[in-house]
């Protein structure tokens, strides 16, 4: 079985409305080349300087948020320090590895949700994150 080619970062910004700037194609080049993965602005921006991607890590900031405007990330706010980006955008939860600030998928098949609450009229639920923190098992 073949896999099917994996869409180049400037046909990608151009199908989710932004403009492939010199930036958003390296920014988009270094997000999506390692798959699915969770990551913060600081790492991103470690990231691009280890590339030799020259940019500010305001820009990163800037760029992730303009990402997941167009739908082609999400964020993930699993903690109030940190903000993560989530490059797979397909329903599914999370676990949180607390002491070591990693982010594992769910997959959503995993989890079910019953019981919702009705949302406030003229609101509808877009969709629901469950983060599941875990923490290693003490020795005693």
């Amino acid at each position: 079985m073949t896999k099917a080619p994996q869409m180049c970062s400037q046909d990608r910004l151009r199908n989710s409305g932004l403009r492939p700037t010199r930036q958003r194609i390296a920014l988009a080049d270094l997000i999506f080349a390692k798959g699915d993965r969770h990551l913060t602005v600081e790492e991103l921006h470690e990231e691009a300087v280890e590339a030799g991607v020259p940019v500010s890590l305001a820009t990163v900031y800037n760029t992730l948020h303009q990402f997941t405007e167009a739908g082609m990330i999400r964020v993930l706010a699993v903690e109030s320090a940190k903000t993560y980006f989530d490059t797979n955008v397909s329903d599914h939860h999370h676990f949180f590895v607390e002491g070591q600030n990693e982010v594992l998928d769910i997959p959503v098949s995993n989890i079910q949700i019953d019981n919702l609450p009705e949302p406030p009229e003229g609101m509808e639920i877009s969709h629901v994150d469950v983060v599941v923190r875990l923490r290693r098992k003490s020795d005693r």
